[in-house]
C-alpha cells in the first residue's frame, strides 16, 4: 500500500509537506462515518439481528481500530492512513537515524493516542449533545452530586476543545514555517515525527511481509493471540486494497452523510407526505360505540398502557407515546421500544392537538 502513495510525493526531502499530513488525517476521519452509515442501514433493516452493532458501534470500532493500527505500527512504523500516503513515524530527537521501526514505548504511546483519544472525544461530544437535548426538551431527571459534577465537567468541554484546536493550529502553523517537526500535538506527546518512506524502508516491509509465519505453538493464549494477529493482518490488507480503490468514494460518503449536508439529503430523499386516512374524519361522538372503544385503545401509550399524556411521536417508527415515557426509554436504550429502530432524542416530535 505504501508503494501506491509513495509516487505522489518527492523523496528529495524526508519531511512531508503540510498537504500530505492533512490528507492522511482526513482519510482516517472518512472511514468511521462510512462504516457508521453501513451499520445504521443494517440496524434499520434488521433491528433484532444487527441492532446491537448500532448500539455498540463506538466500542466495536475502537476494537477494530486497535487491531488495525497495531498491525501497521508493528509492520510499517506508521498508522493506517500515514502508511497509505507513504509516511512513517520516527523518533523526534535530532541526529537520530530515521530507519523503519519504533521502540516499545513509542509504539504503545502512539497506539493509545491514535485510538483512545478519538474514542473518548466522541463519547464526550455525544454526552454533550444529549445534555443539550435535555435542555431543549426542558426536562431534567434527578441528579446526584457526582452527576452534577460530571455535568459541570461536560459543560467545560467546549472551552477545552477550543483550546485544543488552537494548540493544534499553532502546531500546524509552526510546521508550515519549519519551526516545528510535528504538525500535531499528539505526535509531540508521543515524541515522534513523520517522515517519508525511503526505498530501503519499502524493501524492508516487503521482506517482512514475505517472511513465512511460524507454526502455532505454546499455550492456548499464545495461539489465540497469533490467530488474532493473523486476522488483524487480513483485515489490514483487505482495507488497504479496498481503500486504494475507493478513497474518493469514502470522501463522498463522508460529505453526503455529514451533519452540514443533512438538510440537502432529506430534501432529495424524502417521500411525499400521504393524505390523512378518511376513517379518522368519521363521527366518534358516541362514547359507547365500538369505534370510540378503538379510538380509546389507540390513545393509550405502548409503554405505560394508560391514556397518553403530552402525546409525542417517535419519527423513526411513527408510534405515539407519553412524552416522559418515550423520553426516558430513548435516553436509556437509544431505540424504539416497539420496532427496535435506532432512535435518538432529536427524533421525538411533540403533538399539539386542538383539545389540549
Amino acid at each position: 500500500m505504501a508503494e501506491a502513495g509513495a509516487h505522489l510525493t518527492s523523496t528529495a526531502n524526508e519531511q512531508p509537506s503540510i498537504f500530505e499530513v492533512l490528507a492522511q488525517e482526513s482519510l482516517m476521519e472518512a472511514v468511521k462515518p462510512a462504516l457508521r452509515h453501513a451499520v445504521k442501514v443494517l440496524a434499520e433493516s434488521h433491528p433484532s439481528r444487527f441492532g446491537v452493532l448500532w448500539q455498540r458501534f463506538d466500542e466495536l470500532y475502537l476494537l477494530l481500530d486497535l487491531l488495525l493500527q497495531n498491525h501497521f505500527l508493528s509492520h510499517c512504523s506508521a498508522s493506517f492512513s500515514e502508511n497509505f500516503y507513504g509516511l512513517k513515524r520516527v523518533p523526534a530527537g535530532r541526529g537520530l537515524p530515521v530507519r523503519l521501526g519504533l521502540n516499545r514505548k513509542s509504539h504503545w504511546c502512539s497506539l493509545l493516542l491514535l485510538c483512545l483519544v478519538p474514542y473518548l472525544r466522541a463519547k464526550l461530544e455525544a454526552t454533550l449533545a444529549r445534555q443539550r437535548d435535555e435542555e431543549d426538551f426542558s426536562i431534567r431527571l434527578a441528579q446526584s452530586r457526582s452527576q452534577r459534577l460530571y455535568r459541570a465537567a461536560v459543560a467545560a468541554y467546549p472551552y477545552i476543545s477550543s483550546a485544543w484546536h488552537l494548540w493544534a493550529f499553532l502546531h500546524q502553523l509552526l510546521f508550515v514555517f519549519g519551526v516545528s517537526k510535528n504538525h500535531s500535538p499528539l505526535l509531540w506527546v508521543a515524541r515522534v515525527r513523520l517522515a517519508r518512506l525511503t526505498a530501503r524502508d519499502i524493501q524492508d516491509m516487503e521482506l517482512m511481509a514475505g517472511r513465512p509465519e511460524m507454526p502455532a505453538k505454546g499455550s492456548f493464549g499464545q495461539r489465540a493471540w497469533q490467530l488474532m494477529s493473523q486476522a488483524a493482518r487480513g483485515v489490514a490488507v483487505s482495507l488497504s486494497t479496498s481503500l486504494s480503490l475507493g478513497v474518493f468514494f469514502l470522501q463522498f460518503l463522508e460529505w453526503w452523510y455529514s451533519s452540514d449536508n443533512q438538510s440537502t439529503v432529506k430534501a432529495l430523499t424524502s417521500m411525499p407526505v400521504p393524505p390523512a386516512p378518511l376513517h379518522l374524519q368519521e363521527d366518534q361522538s358516541s362514547p359507547d360505540s365500538p369505534r370510540a372503544t378503538t379510538v380509546h385503545h389507540k390513545r393509550t401509550c405502548p409503554l405505560c398502557h394508560c391514556l397518553r399524556a403530552n402525546a409525542t411521536i417517535l419519527s423513526t417508527s411513527g408510534y405515539v407515546f407519553c412524552y416522559r415515557c418515550i423520553y426516558t426509554y430513548v435516553k436509556a436504550n437509544r431505540r424504539c421500544p416497539v420496532t427496535g429502530y435506532p432512535s435518538e432524542l432529536q427524533h421525538l416530535i411533540k403533538i399539539y392537538s386542538p383539545d389540549c
